[in-house]
């Protein structure tokens, strides 16, 4: 069901180049506000489009066969999501209700919120501007859920597949903006120049679809699960906005590398798999479905489809995601 969902958000094959062509006269970039506050973020227009998804040589074992990928038109964080904007989700909008003097709506306040962490969740690399980190898979979504029930727009990860075509942003490279990874220092934030934490978003140059950060600064939750072999059923044929929906915990996609990340993976075609050591040292018992003590590298940026699925396919979409440990 949750990959018709995303199907029906994406649009088929067969109707692509018209729907393509109708849906971006009006496909602009815009800046989302939370009415009754100070929070805003912008969305820049990703447009439809074919290309070759993985790498032809040189990758490893589970980025190949490359193959062709039709991906539907949709909107795309400018930046990661930031401390600036989780917080609010993540104390039940105190800071809101106290700018505000007012009460929430019942519906948005009645989202569920995450745990309370039992350490510092920034790990003392910095808050304002910086993004937000070490969420689980599971709680990026809620926090897509929160978003959808302030806004009423539809809010999600993006696919594995979304993910790559935003970050080549036309290229057919390794990186963005060529092969050389000696220019990844006017780009990534990684381990040869982050000093092992995390920046203020926006600082580096941008993609020529005007994503910052795509690669390093933190790595980005996709929606899909992991599967190292997952390309091979492609290796004939076009892929149609291709997603492989989640069905248990672990492991799942993420991509961009972080600022933890050697020159290597930080490539538009890498490939990482989340992992249940990741919260290996959390005391709590059972450990927390919110949280990965263990992954201050992983973070996550926003995907509105520029077909919006009716609220029963939203919301179904929201409450499939896997939450206990198998």
């Amino acid at each position: 069901m949750i990959a018709n969902i995303l199907k029906q958000s994406l649009t088929t094959v067969s109707l692509m180049t018209i729907f393509c062509a109708q849906a971006q006269n009006e496909h602009k970039r815009y800046v989302q506000q939370l009415e009754g506050t100070t929070l805003q973020f912008s969305m820049e227009a990703i447009p439809g489009g074919r290309f070759l998804m993985g790498s032809t040589s040189g990758g490893a074992a589970d980025e190949q066969p490359a193959h062709q990928v039709l991906i539907a038109p949709f909107w795309m964080g400018t930046f990661e999501v930031t401390w600036d904007l989780y917080e609010p989700f993540l104390y039940k909008d105190l800071e809101i209700r106290h700018n505000n003097q007012e009460k929430l709506d019942p519906k948005v306040d009645a989202v569920t919120r995450p745990t309370k962490p039992y350490l510092d969740m920034t790990f003392g690399m910095g808050k304002q501007g910086h993004p937000a980190l070490a969420m689980t898979h599971y709680n990026a979504i809620q926090f897509c859920k929160w978003l959808y029930v302030r806004t009423g727009e539809f809010y999600r990860l993006p696919t594995e597949a979304e993910w790559e075509y935003a970050c080549r942003a036309g290229s057919k490279t390794a990186y963005p903006f060529g092969d050389e990874a000696a220019k990844l220092d006017e780009h990534a934030w990684f381990a040869s120049n982050s000093a092992g934490k995390t920046a203020a978003v926006g600082k580096k140059k941008p993609n020529a679809w005007g994503l910052f950060d795509m690669l390093g600064n933190v790595a980005e939750w996709t929606y899909d699960q992991y599967d190292a072999e997952y390309y091979q059923q492609f290796s004939d044929g076009v892929a149609d906005n291709p997603v492989l929906v989640p069905t248990k915990l672990y492991p799942h996609s993420v991509r961009g590398g972080s600022f933890d990340s050697a020159a290597p993976e930080l490539r538009s075609a890498a490939r990482m798999a989340s992992d249940p050591i990741w919260k290996q040292l959390d005391p709590q018992i059972p450990k927390s479905n919110w949280w990965f003590p263990e992954a201050p590298f992983v973070g996550m940026r926003l995907v509105r489809p520029v077909k919006k699925p009716s609220h029963e396919e939203i919301m179904a979409y929201y409450d499939k995601a896997p939450l206990k440990d198998f």
